[in-house]
């Protein structure tokens, strides 16, 4: 038997997606009692869909109108769950490389702030301290390269990125761990992206990033990271359909 919860994320999953392919463009008006009869739900069901859809900027209830699609420029881009549905959209490279833009001017700093913290002695030596962490995840993704073993891979990266950001000791970088994390998630969904492209040199350059880290050195830990970042860039733009 399905839930109300199931139901509601059903629907929610549906729409998400729909209007984030460009199936409802910009300027559709939404009928609830329409969707609920395709989806063979109440009208109470959409309506919590649609709040949720409205919370992210996707849709917006116009008087005498009705709920409105809006334009991309109105969405919470940086929401895991909106990111989980450009990752699984046409957009899925134009979102690569605009998110990987925006964090080649974040993770270089958070891998400054966890190098100059573990230069200056705070914690540096502890057990589980974030510049250990980071290493930890990196010499993970060269174990998981070598047992081919791309889920572990992947669970290493995220590790990495989130070690990185966590341990910057800033609240917003710290934020911002959880939309790095639903990016690199969306990589699964890329038909293309076998463990053949989770390469042996990607994960010698987080290598790189980490041991800078751990050695406290500020500047070798933000250069790195914005080698490993652009060399990312570059591949997703190189691999887009249109390049």
């Amino acid at each position: 038997m399905t839930t109300a919860r199931g139901l509601h994320a059903h629907v929610l999953e549906t729409l998400g997606q729909r209007i984030v392919d460009g199936v409802l463009p910009a300027g559709t008006v939404v009928r609830p009692e329409l969707v609920a009869s395709e989806s063979g739900v109440s009208r109470s069901v959409v309506r919590e869909a649609l709040r949720v859809l409205q919370s992210l900027g996707l849709v917006e209830p116009r008087q005498r109108v009705g709920t409105l699609v809006l334009p991309v420029t109105s969405w919470e881009l940086l929401a895991p769950t909106v990111i989980r549905w450009r990752g699984a959209s046409p957009a899925y490279f134009v979102q690569q490389r605009e998110l990987l833009e925006l964090r080649l001017g974040v993770e270089p700093v958070a891998a400054a702030l966890v190098a100059g913290a573990a230069g200056a002695g705070d914690a540096s030596g502890a057990a589980g301290s974030p510049a250990d962490a980071v290493l930890l995840a990196a010499r993970d993704m060269l174990d998981a390269w070598a047992r081919e073993d791309s889920r572990a891979y992947l669970e290493a990266d995220v590790r990495f990125h989130r070690a990185l950001l966590t341990g910057s000791g800033n609240a917003v970088f710290t934020h911002f761990a959880g939309t790095v994390e639903a990016l690199l998630r969306t990589r699964t969904s890329e038909s293309r992206d076998t463990i053949s492209r989770w390469t042996r040199d990607a994960a010698v350059r987080h290598e790189a990033v980490a041991l800078a880290v751990v050695a406290g050195d500020a500047a070798a830990a933000g250069a790195a990271a914005t080698a490993l970042l652009r060399v990312t860039r570059d591949e997703f733009i190189a691999e887009a359909p249109d390049a």
